[in-house]
């Protein structure tokens, strides 16, 4: 930023206005003389001296207007008088595009300087420089413009071209415009973050077009229109080139054709460069070493190929060898030189030579008599002119330049050298049009005009090809241009990709970089890929310079990968030419790019806007190269489009978004737009026998089966000036009789049903073959498909329901077609099925507007679920990394969930921030959700099928990846989702682990990573019964029974961030006590207080490491809340007595009351008469809704002979489930826990079970459920456990009702997920007020931000293996759900456990966050003396790392950090993390890697890319980011710590009231550079605080 900056005041004011009709004149004056006047015209202004002349551009093609224009002006000027500015805005809008009044303007003879705010950062153009990235850096980045011969090595520095031009996108409407100042003197440009732009020109008129646009294309043609459209090249000028500076001799360039032709090659150019001339001396050959030159046209010509020589502007003074020089000679009897001040010495340099003056018409004259005399001698096709800067070895003249304000002016830009003369003319010198000063980067414009000339005037008829180095605009009506002397290199090979951009705004389409670098010896990899890349350049030519090893393909050998990857792409080059001579038609036209960025194409995507790495050509074909060393895998950005691999000719899957895409060493990435279709012929080795061949078309159907295409054809050479109206589409007669053979179209989904052509069922494409149609004639292509053409993969599923037929699929207005492979649904959703979204506008904060069901669409199928026709959509910007999108029904309240968030007060209305962008497509509609620093598409739901009614809602999105983890409680395979059409149900429900049955919890959340690695959160707030179902498309489709659409989205990037943002939305974990880390063991089944009393005995006699015991349901009376039983009398003494050896105690709670005591049971009692209970709907019945739980029947005696249903209906007593919403019920659940507390005995931490809620019977006793079926048994059951008994089996009826805690009545139907959520926080506040202490409480049934009360296990799983691996699965899924507090029942609940499967569970459950073994007789003691050992020894090493645990429970309780971590949650850039579940990690720093097979005795574990120690050896792995072999005998668990990491520790005792009286000590594991970091969190472990 400047410290030294313009007054306010400061610049000019208008003294007099006039507005004659064609244009307006302001009249200015500073605070003196001189004055000066500025007028418009349409988008042209004019800054000049009203009083003396001053130089300006003589362009050939640019005129001042000359009538008034026609129409309504798109743009408006305001005038500020006093100081001077205007400012150039957009009628329509009324958005100011050009504001000079933010700066003064400076207007002295040789400083004129204008400052002008932007709308946008999107700043394209301005050259010749070096550009590492197409979009600009407005970071105060200032670009010198002058033309220059010097290396394009990616300085800022000025280089051969002169282009005061830029392109403006303003924002994703597409809108833009371009700014021109046509002037010629020596400048610079700065960008400054305002954004605004500053001009600082040394010479001229402030001469500015400003050209308006609705799209960055237009703006082109706009400007194109302005300098002059571009030439269309021969055809053949589009085949592949080679070159080389200093062959040598002319055997050697034959030595190169011959061994490319050998290989086949496909090449039609040779050039020779200046080792060709005698001396380097123009309009001369070296009649040695090239003696043979004036036939070697005829040589190629034989085979087809052209030959291209080169001319400088320098013309050398000296002799030839064997004569005069007499085109030196001949030059100076025209007067044809640039002269010294005086206007007649021509300037003279030792080399010795002189310089044309190209503005001279005797020059002109000169220049095309002697390319004439050197055509007749030397034939050849085309002429590249280089040097034409112009370019000089030295500063200046032999005698230096002249002290004066022209080679020394009172402000130089910061052009290279700092010195106008650097290495080219003294400023002082004279030529036709001014001073050098003046027309310094007119020279090669001024050349190429001349060479124009010439050209005409020898190939007459024929088109031929001009190719310059130094360019204006305007060049581009008349030749092409390289982008210089580039290098063998990494970074060229990049930054050719913005040069060719950039490029094609400045109006030269026929442009290329040179192939494989100009400068030092090209590698393999590095000539491999630039040959690939460089096969796609328009102009296409391959260059080095001498010294420099040969860089040809076939000099790398005949069977070189180079080689036959650059056959493979210039045939497919030469397949597609008659696709890019269509597209050079078209800028020559009409202005259109050919090499174009895709934001032109895709402007409403910011994504697209720095795409600069890969190019399209036209509008269809991508090209995404690889441009890195020892690179396979690239990310790349597929635009939102339908895309076909060019290659396989499979459809992309993905749009939208960042993808990784994989490129071996042969390949790059080819993809073709879906709605296009590309002329193409069969390639030869040249276009003159390719065009002989047969041509085609590749039809690429779009998303609603179109396409459309064009085709330029003629004589590929003849000059002519084409216009649009010029070319017919039919009628054209070729003289080769050119007929179309093949047509092939991508996207078909089914075969058709005609037989004469063939068609590939795999890849969805459809071939016809040998069709014999003529160029130039009409001819109609049909075919009729057997049925719809949706992909499979495409497929939504409109019939989710089992026993579909093809009557009951039209019934709802879907399609029916089958298929073979196993989940695509058979009944499936047309396109348009949905809802359409009107008046759509996004608000700063986000947006809001209504949706109706599309007309004429079938009801969805249900009539117990009657279709909602219009709805509401809202979507809210809360913060940088969260949205919330919600859809409801305005006119009708429906249910929502009463699960208060974390959101904030106000949005994030600074769209700079956000991490995301969201856009809504109104047909069908659907909701997109793109993250903004890579494009990818993160959700997408404008998918058919979105169903609101009822009871039934259904909505479909596609899915970033296929990389997704989390949705719960079930028991999942694996970590990832299988996405092959997997259904999983979810419905809160006493179910133990098992493959695809709804369990406890329902947690409608999920982690997505996307192909970036970065990573997003999605949350359902919906509490219904639900579904949802994966597919490989890859999509995700959410099936609920009631309330609203409810969506947050958590941006992260990494998955750790997720996890962070989604507990800061649903609140963070809870801390559990110090002594909750401890070891803990509990059974079902202890016979009385003895038997509790002897296992703790027995355990600290083992010393093993032990902090809590638990009692089951055991130790109540007939399982009643609150009871003792009489064969626990003594249980409260042993209580005491363990309490004070520093041992704690949990009990174990239900929710159902028992209702059918003979004696007092307060519990119930005082629940009745305060009301607490679970009742029908008053209209229905005031009784409470009975279930059947635990509670016996008192006074019986259990058969327990009998089976299950009928001991619960003979002996179990009705029960009453509390209805935990009500505020009343929380305080009769404190109380009673607080009489238990006081009253009977201690504890330490609750564990709450059954609220699932669970009951044994179904619906209620009798099972005869109370109002409207369609509750129990609704239109749709999701595929959950028992199904078929409806969604009261095994819990009440859904017609019960509960009250919300602001009295709101509420079916069961919706808030049975909640019931668990519910009775979790009054347990938690009544444990934590009763005890004053932290505790801990263990809770069954959970749902999103149940973890801020209470930790988690697993359930009652089975003693199998399969349950041991699952674990760790399950404890990653409810570290994303937001339970840092979790762990699996220790060798089984259910079954007898085995020895060798308990004692590697003991050692994995030594690493669980909550380490409980649960069940029957399978504690540690219960075995051995060596499970004993084993299990002493693994619990003691968790004992030594409680500190380090303790510390990740903070971290997660206040920061939200994972404590149980996924590998590639800190490893998310190693792909190969993102499939691991069977290790896991303590935080960043522990790696665990247990055994989990049966008798195994190592393990195959991942040893991530950082550096690791064994634990039980301190000595470091010797690999990183591979897998290796563990040995693990019985009695190890394998342990790993990170380099880099700082791990508290505490010598372990038998319990942690005695180890945290031990010292504290550290693990400090060192990274690969010598550090280690860590931290501790320490208290007393059990205080309740913020």
């Amino acid at each position: 930023a400047p410290w030294c900056f313009f007054s306010t005041n400061h610049g000019y004011s208008v003294v007099r206005e006039e507005r004659p009709n064609i244009y307006s004149e302001f009249y200015l004056h500073p605070s003196h003389p001189p004055s000066f006047h500025i007028s418009y015209f349409q988008s042209f202004s004019k800054i000049s001296d009203a009083h003396n002349q001053r130089f300006e551009v003589p362009h050939e093609h640019i005129k001042p207007p000359a009538t008034h224009p026609s129409g309504s002006f798109n743009y408006e000027v305001e005038l500020t008088h006093n100081p001077f500015g205007f400012q150039v805005r957009r009628a329509a809008t009324k958005k100011v595009l050009f504001d000079t009044t933010m700066g003064p303007l400076v207007f002295a003879d040789q400083y004129l300087q204008l400052s002008a705010r932007l709308p946008s950062h999107n700043i394209y153009g301005l050259g010749e420089h070096v550009h590492q990235n197409y979009r600009h850096d407005t970071n105060w980045r200032t670009w010198p413009i002058f033309s220059r011969d010097s290396f394009p090595n990616g300085g800022t520095h000025n280089l051969y071209g002169h282009y005061p031009y830029f392109l403006c996108l303003e924002d994703e409407s597409g809108k833009s415009f371009g700014v021109f100042l046509m002037n010629s003197n020596a400048m610079e440009v700065t960008l400054q973050p305002a954004p605004a732009v500053t001009y600082r020109t040394i010479g001229g008129v402030l001469d500015f077009y400003i050209l308006l646009g609705d799209t960055p294309e237009q703006v082109v043609h706009e400007f194109l229109e302005l300098i002059g459209m571009p030439m269309i090249p021969p055809y053949w000028s589009l085949g592949f080139q080679l070159s080389r500076w200093d062959y040598g001799s002319l055997e050697e360039v034959k030595r190169t054709v011959e061994r490319n032709r050998a290989v086949d090659l496909p090449y039609d150019i040779q050039y020779t460069d200046i080792d060709y001339m005698e001396d380097k001396k123009d309009f001369t050959y070296d009649e040695v070493n090239f003696k043979d030159l004036p036939q070697f046209a005829d040589y190629l010509h034989e085979k087809g190929q052209k030959y291209i020589l080169i001319l400088d502007p320098a013309i050398a003074t000296s002799k030839r060898i064997n004569g005069p020089y007499e085109a030196y000679d001949r030059g100076t009897q025209k007067n044809a030189w640039v002269t010294e001040a005086d206007g007649k010495t021509p300037i003279v340099w030792p080399g010795v030579a002189v310089f044309p003056d190209y503005t001279n018409p005797s020059c002109k004259e000169w220049w095309t008599d002697e390319y004439v005399r050197l055509f007749k001698e030397i034939k050849h096709d085309a002429l590249w002119i280089d040097m034409n800067e112009v370019s000089n070895f030295m500063k200046g003249s032999i005698k230096g330049c002249d002290d004066n304000n022209l080679n020394y002016p009172p402000f130089t830009p910061s052009i290279l050298d700092g010195v106008l003369y650097s290495k080219t003319l003294c400023m002082d010198s004279k030529q036709t049009w001014g001073n050098h000063y003046d027309v310094h980067s007119l020279y090669g414009y001024a050349m190429v005009l001349a060479t124009r000339d010439a050209l005409e005037r020898v190939f007459e008829g024929n088109r031929s090809l001009i190719l310059t180095r130094s360019s204006f605009p305007g060049v581009g009506k008349y030749s092409g241009h390289w982008l210089g002397d580039n290098a063998a290199n990494w970074n060229d090979i990049k930054w050719a990709i913005p040069g060719m951009l950039e490029f094609g705004l400045f109006g030269i389409p026929y442009i290329g970089a040179d192939i494989c670098g100009f400068f030092d010896d090209v590698s393999e990899e590095l000539c491999r890929r630039w040959m690939q890349v460089g096969a796609f350049y328009p102009f296409s030519r391959n260059h080095n310079a001498q010294h420099y090893k040969p860089q040809d393909p076939a000099v790398f050998g005949v069977d070189s990968l180079l080689l036959n990857t650059s056959k493979h792409y210039l045939n497919i080059r030469y397949t597609l030419l008659p696709y890019l001579y269509t597209l050079f038609y078209k800028a020559h036209t009409t202005g259109d790019t050919v090499v174009r960025p895709v934001m032109h194409e895709f402007y409403s995507d910011s994504n697209t806007w720095t795409v600069d790495r890969q190019f399209l050509w036209g509008k269809h074909l991508l090209i995404t190269p690889v441009l890195d060393p020892g690179v396979e895998w690239i990310q790349a950005y597929v635009p939102d489009a339908v895309w076909f691999d060019y290659e396989t000719e499979e459809r992309i899957t993905v749009r939208k978004q960042q993808v990784q895409m994989y490129l071996p060493a042969d390949k790059l990435g080819l993809h073709i737009r879906g709605g296009a279709i590309l002329p193409i012929q069969r390639p030869a080795v040249t276009t003159v026998y390719s065009r002989r061949n047969p041509m085609g078309l590749i039809v690429a159907l779009d998303d609603n089966n179109r396409a459309a295409g064009e085709l330029f054809w003629d004589d590929g050479d003849s000059r002519g000036i084409l216009t649009k109206s010029d070319v017919m589409h039919s009628g054209y007669n070729d003289p080769n009789n050119l007929k179309f053979e093949n047509i092939t179209v991508l996207g078909v989904s089914s075969p058709p049903m005609t037989v004469n052509v063939t068609h590939n069922n795999n890849n969805v494409v459809l071939y016809l073959k040998d069709l014999n149609l003529i160029l130039g004639q009409n001819y109609t292509v049909r075919w009729d498909q057997v049925s719809d053409p949706t992909p499979e993969t495409q497929r939504f599923d409109c019939y989710p329901e089992p026993n579909s037929d093809p009557t009951k699929c039209r019934a709802r207005g879907c399609i029916w077609g089958t298929s073979t492979t196993e989940g695509v649904p058979w009944c499936y959703y047309p396109e348009d099925y949905g809802y359409t979204a009107t008046t759509v506008i996004e608000q700063p904060s986000g947006w809001s507007f209504n949706i109706t069901r599309n007309a004429g669409l079938r009801s969805s199928g249900r009539p117990e679920s009657p279709d909602i026709n219009s709805l509401r959509v809202e979507i809210k910007y809360h913060t940088a990394d969260l949205l919330q999108f919600k859809i409801y029904d305005p006119t009708n309240k429906r249910f929502e969930v009463p699960v208060p968030l974390n959101v904030p007060s106000t949005p994030e209305t600074d769209e700079t921030k956000r991490l995301y962008i969201v856009q809504v497509k109104k047909q069908p509609f659907g909701i997109q959700v793109i993250r903004k620093s890579t494009g990818t598409l993160i959700w997408d739901s404008a998918l058919p099928g979105f169903t609101f009614s009822n009871l039934f809602i259904q909505v479909s999105t596609r899915l970033s990846s296929d990389y997704v983890y989390g949705f719960g409680e079930t028991e999942h395979t694996s970590y990832k989702h299988d996405l092959n059409y997997h259904t999983w149900g979810m419905f809160t429900k006493d179910q133990p682990p098992g493959y695809k049955l709804n369990g406890y919890g329902v947690h409608p959340f999920y982690m997505g990573l996307e192909t970036t690695a970065d990573a997003h959160g999605v949350l359902l707030l919906n509490s219904n019964a639900m579904d949802v179902t994966f597919q490989p498309t890859p999509a995700l489709t959410y099936r609920t029974l009631g309330g609203i659409l409810d969506f947050y989205i958590v941006m992260g990037p990494t998955p750790e961030l997720v996890v962070e943002e989604y507990t800061a939305l649903i609140g963070r974990p809870v801390l559990p006590a110090y002594w909750s880390l401890g070891f803990q063991l509990c059974r079902y089944g202890y016979a009385n207080d003895t038997e509790i009393a002897d296992l703790y005995r027995e355990m600290r006699a083992a010393g093993i490491p032990y902090d809590v015991q638990y009692a089951d349901i055991d130790y109540m009376e007939r399982q009643l809340d609150f009871v003792l039983d009489s064969q626990f009398q003594g249980l409260p003494a042993l209580v005491d007595h363990m309490r004070g050896e520093g041992m704690r105690f949990i009990f174990i709670l239900d929710p159902a009351i028992g209702a059918n005591e003979t004696t007092t049971y307060t519990a119930f009692d005082r629940g009745v008469e305060e009301d607490v209970f679970i009742k029908w709907p008053k209209q229905l019945s005031n009784d409470i809704v009975w279930g059947k739980v635990w509670p016996d029947f008192p006074g019986v005696v259990v058969n327990e002979s009998v089976d299950w249903d009928t001991q619960v209906e003979i002996y179990r007593s009705y029960a009453a489930f509390p209805d935990f919403f009500m505020n009343r019920t929380a305080t009769w659940w404190h109380r009673e826990i607080s009489d238990f507390y006081n009253k009977t005995m201690k504890f330490d931490g609750l564990w709450i079970d059954m609220n699932e809620p669970s009951s044994f019977v179904h619906g209620t006793v009798g099972e005869k459920c109370l109002g409207p079926p369609v509750y129990d048994n609704p239109p749709y059951m999701p595929p959950l456990e028992s199904s078929h008994r409806g969604l009261n089996h095994k819990t009440l009826c859904m017609n019960s009702q509960q009250h919300l805690s602001d009295g709101t009545p509420v079916k069961h139907y919706d808030v049975h997920n909640l019931y668990g959520w519910s009775h979790t926080k009054p347990t938690y506040d009544a444990l934590l007020s009763v005890t004053g202490k932290r505790g801990i409480v263990v809770t069954r049934s959970t749902y999103p931000s149940s973890g801020k009360w209470a930790g988690h296990w697993l359930g009652d799983n089975n003693s199998s293996w399969d349950q041991l691996y699952k674990s760790i699965i399950g404890m990653m899924e409810f570290s994303l759900f937001g339970f840092s507090y979790t762990g699996a029942d220790i060798c089984g609940f259910f079954n007898p456990a085995e020895f060798e499967m308990c004692l590697r569970w003991t050692q994995l459950g030594a690493f669980y966050p909550y380490s409980r073994n649960h069940n029957g007789k399978q504690d540690p003691v219960s075995w051995n003396a060596s499970f004993s050992e084993a299990s002493r020894d693994v619990l003691n090493i968790r004992y030594t790392l409680l500190p380090y645990l303790y510390t990740l429970m903070f971290y997660a309780h206040s920061e939200g950090s994972t404590v149980v971590r996924p590998l590639l949650h800190e490893f998310v850039s190693d792909r190969k993390t993102w499939d691991i579940h069977r290790q896991f990690l303590w935080g960043p720093a522990l790696l665990i890697s247990p055994v989990l097979d049966e008798g195994a005795r190592e393990v195959q574990g991942y040893i991530p890319d950082d550096l690791w120690y064994d634990f039980h050896t301190a000595k470091a792995i010797e690999v990183k980011g591979q897998m290796i072999t563990m040995p693990t005998p019985l009695d190890h668990i394998n342990l790993h710590v990170r380099g880099g990491y700082i791990l508290p520790w505490q010598k372990p005792e038998n319990n942690t009231h005695y180890s945290r009286k031990n010292p504290l000590g550290l693990i400090v594991a060192l990274s690969d550079n010598g550090t280690a970091q860590g931290s501790l969190f320490w208290d007393d472990g059990e205080g309740i605080g913020e």
